[in-house]
């Protein structure tokens, strides 16, 4: 199961307000599996929460791979909203797509490792 810590970032004075920091980790393989987005070009997680986002919002990971001691931090943006009480049980959330820059891109090719033959499953996910 992947564990989720957040807390919103303090509002700024001005009219932007920093994004959210959110420490998401994983502890097992199967938990990665069903967060991963390999849909998104560039690779994304879903991330469970209650929080209310927009689509394209910055959002800020940390992140914790199963058997990893590194953390990954992961400056994305909301690519989907999956909305509370969502059709078949779709647990809340949003879908954090990964950058386009080499560390993030090194990062999905580790994500991609880890997993392997899994990213062929046909097993639920908890994204698109």
């Amino acid at each position: 199961m992947s564990e989720v810590t957040g807390r919103p970032a303090a509002a700024s004075a001005g009219p932007t307000s920093r994004p959210s920091v959110i420490q998401l980790v994983f502890r097992e393989k199967g938990a990665l599996y069903a967060a991963y987005i390999p849909l998104l070009q560039d690779g994304g997680l879903f991330v469970p929460t209650t929080r209310e986002y927009k689509l394209g919002e910055d959002i800020y990971l940390l992140l914790s791979l199963p058997d990893d001691p590194q953390r990954y931090p992961v400056a994305g943006k909301v690519g989907w909203i999956t909305p509370a009480n969502a059709s078949g049980g779709r647990t809340q959330g949003v879908g954090v797509r990964f950058p386009n820059d080499e560390k993030t891109r090194l990062l999905k090719n580790k994500v991609e490792e880890l997993l392997g033959t899994q990213l062929q499953s046909a097993k639920p996910t908890q994204t698109i």
